[in-house]
Formats: C-alpha cells, structure tokens, sequence
C-alpha cells in the first residue's frame, strides 16, 4: 500500500466485500465502552505514528489544530508503510503504542483487540459506509475512516490515439487489443501487472472481482480461491506475461513506473489518486493532457469492479492522552478538513459532503476514483487476512513468474486457507 473520487453516492452494501461484525467479541478493545469526549479543547501531547506521504506532511498540517488548541502538542512520527505493521505489532506487545495510529483497512482485524472504541460523539453518518464497515467489529466501531482510495487504470491517451483507438475499453477483449496496439506500436511493455511480490494477489484482485469473483463465502464462514471466476481471473492475467505485454521482473524503485509512462515504454500501470500529481509532475508542462485514468475492464459476464482500501485513525488502549487523540481525530475528519488534506497530500476524503467541493467534484480525473468507488470491495475483515494474503502472494508468483497453471495454484491456495480458517 501507498500514500493514500464529482461527489459521489453512498457506495450501495451489497457491492462492498464488508464483512462486518465478523469479529469475535472477545476480539475488541479491552474498554467496557467508548469514552466521552470532555468538555473544551485538547490539552497535553498527543502522539501519532502515519505512513507514507501523511506521515512526512501531517506534522505540518496540523497547526490549526494546535493553534486552536493552544495547550496540546501533536507530535508525529512519520513510519515507511512496509514496516508499518510490524512496528505497530511489536508496539502493542510492548504497550508502547503512540496514542494515534493511522492503521490501513486491512490491517484492523489483527489489531483491533488492543484499540478503543470510537465514542459515540464522533459521527461517522457521512462516511462512505464501507469504509465505515472496515471499522466495525460486533457491531462495535473501533476508529473512524480518515481517507479512501481504490484503484484504476493510468494509460498514455496520445499514445492510445497514435496506437488506432479513440477511447479506453471496457472489456478484457478491447484491453488485450489495446495492449497489443500499444505494443506493436513501440512500447516496450503494454502495462505494469502484479508479478508476485508484497500485495501480489490484492493487486490482480480487481480482474478476480470484475469477473464476478469473491473470495469468501456469502456468509464469510470460509475461502473460495478455487472458484472458476477465481481461476478465470488469473489465466486471464497471466496471458499479459506469456504474451510478453507484461513483465514478469520489472524495477521495483517507487519511481519505475513513472519513468516507464512518461517515456512510453510501459503505457499503462494500476494505481491509485495519489499517483495523478506525480505523474503530472513527472511529464512536466503540458503531459496532464497526455493521460488520463479508467475503470477496470470487465469479463464478458462481469461488472467493472476495484478494489478498496483507506487508511483509519484509531487509538490504542494503551494511549496516554486519548481524550485529546479522540479529539485530534475528529479535526482531521471533518469535511472541510479533509478537502484540504486532499489538496496536501492527494487522499481521498471518506466524508461523503467533502465531495461535494469544487475542489474535487470539477477535476475529471478525480472523478473518475469516484465513479469506480460506486463498484469496489474490500479485503475481508478476517483477523488472519494478512497471513492468507501472504501466502495466496506466493501462489501468484508461481503462476505469473513461473508459469504455474492458475487452476493448480489456487486449488493448493485453497487447501492451505481452509487449514489456516478465517481467524474467526
């Protein structure tokens, strides 16, 4: 995961993979129930751990809130995402959590237990609900949702034009027709593809789902990885690879895949808004003009569907000033807040009503996210997502670097995920 669409409609349930309430109660934050919210402004030091881009701009922008609250101090300390979560695990083992973390959606099953419940002051109504669902365990909210982000397609529009195609497709035929024209055309790769690697098979996860894909049951009670839409998912992926329109061992620098779509040589990646301004950046003058992002394509029998994440504000049992962290967090939440936190640092605001603002609601591009958050799902709220995701990573490196047949791989992903069960 990375630093982390017009104002957008609630994202309906029944396209969101939430499964909340999945969790055991004897999961949840060791307090009896939410604090209340004193009286007044925030006093003391609040601490805060964030990843990424947040992390190296957060202490900046939250002056207002000190100077609004003139005896509170905000200390934050910026944390690479990769160590992220080992940090925040090997923390909580030793009761040294900070009072804030800034904890990805599909980490908070496996934390959850030692985090406090959100009080009931702070209103999460506005929020997009699936977000919201990544929050909740037995029907109890541990945090609130700070930004939102799902993934789509970067392609080269004036090399897509040069290649004899006037607009992106929306099906896997006209995106493997495109690739090809982009190809023969003279790019080097068509389009940057999750080989394997960290997140491998969350990265492919969008062909899976626009496939008609899940990878739990409806009732959330086991895996499904061995399904036909699952398989078909992967073969149809795994024909970028043998075709040569992929590589299988790309750079992996954060910068690779800027570099390879200004100069051409991989037109199209997967990614998400945070790479709009860098890309931008990137091309210099006049390049904004020269891409653009779509939606996942869909199979023949499917619907365009991506995959969505966000980052949650929570804080720990084991915060020294929570009230104030409680606080903290309700700023960085509020609608006109998160409009310029957007404009800091890129991260889509979870606030419905911040849509709503020029800021967002008249950039095409960032439309676009919003169109697709109407059509997403998210990783399962399962306490050992991590450990299956890891391993169903291994399994896509097999099949996409060394050729393993997608039907055997998942069968074998299926075998080790039932023996591992949902952690619940």
């Amino acid at each position: 995961m990375k630093s982390r669409i017009t104002a957008v409609a609630a994202v309906a349930a029944a396209t969101a993979l939430v499964l909340s309430g999945c969790g055991r109660s004897d999961t949840a934050g060791s307090q009896d129930g939410p604090a209340e919210l004193t009286d007044g402004p925030a006093t003391g030091t609040v601490t805060i751990w964030a990843q990424g881009t947040e992390g190296e701009a957060l202490q900046e922008f939250v002056k207002p809130f000190e100077e609004a609250n003139p005896d509170v101090t905000v200390e934050v300390t910026p944390v690479p995402w990769d160590s992220a979560l080992n940090k925040y695990q090997t923390a909580v083992a030793g009761g040294t959590t900070p009072d804030i973390g800034m904890i990805g959606t599909d980490w908070m099953p496996g934390l959850v237990s030692s985090l406090q419940p959100t009080p009931d002051a702070i209103d999460t109504s506005d929020i997009f609900p699936y977000a919201v669902g990544t929050t909740e365990f037995d029907g109890v909210r541990h945090g609130v949702p700070w930004y939102v982000e799902t993934r789509l397609i970067f392609h080269r529009t004036d090399l897509m034009e040069e290649a004899g195609f006037d607009e992106f497709p929306a099906d896997w035929d006209g995106f493997k027709e495109l690739a090809e024209a982009y190809k023969a055309n003279g790019a080097e790769y068509a389009v940057a593809l999750p080989a394997g690697g960290w997140n491998g098979f969350l990265g492919n996860l969008p062909f899976m789902w626009s496939n008609g894909a899940d990878i739990v049951s409806e009732d959330g009670s086991e895996w499904t990885f061995d399904t036909p839409e699952i398989v078909e998912g992967l073969e149809y992926v795994k024909g970028f690879f043998d075709e040569g329109l992929a590589d299988a061992n790309p750079d992996t620098e954060n910068s690779s895949n800027a570099a390879n779509f200004v100069d051409g040589s991989v037109p199209m990646f997967l990614s998400g808004p945070w790479d709009v301004p860098g890309i931008a950046d990137a091309g210099g003058a006049g390049f904004e003009d020269k891409f653009d992002v779509a939606p996942i394509p869909a199979s023949p029998d499917g619907t365009s569907t991506s995959f969505a994440a966000g980052a949650n504000l929570v804080v720990f049992d084991s915060a020294e000033n929570p009230d104030a962290a409680w606080k903290l967090i309700q700023w960085l939440t509020q609608p006109e807040v998160q409009v310029e936190w957007f404009q800091t640092v890129n991260a889509l605001p979870s606030q419905q009503s911040a849509w709503d603002d020029p800021v967002l609601s008249e950039d095409p591009k960032v439309a676009a996210f919003g169109d697709q958050l109407e059509s997403v799902k998210t990783a399962p709220n399962f306490s050992n997502w991590s450990e299956v995701s890891a391993a169903a990573d291994t399994y896509v490196e097999q099949i996409m670097r060394g050729g393993k047949d997608p039907a055997e791989a998942m069968a074998e992903l299926q075998a080790e995920a039932d023996s591992m069960g949902t952690g619940e």
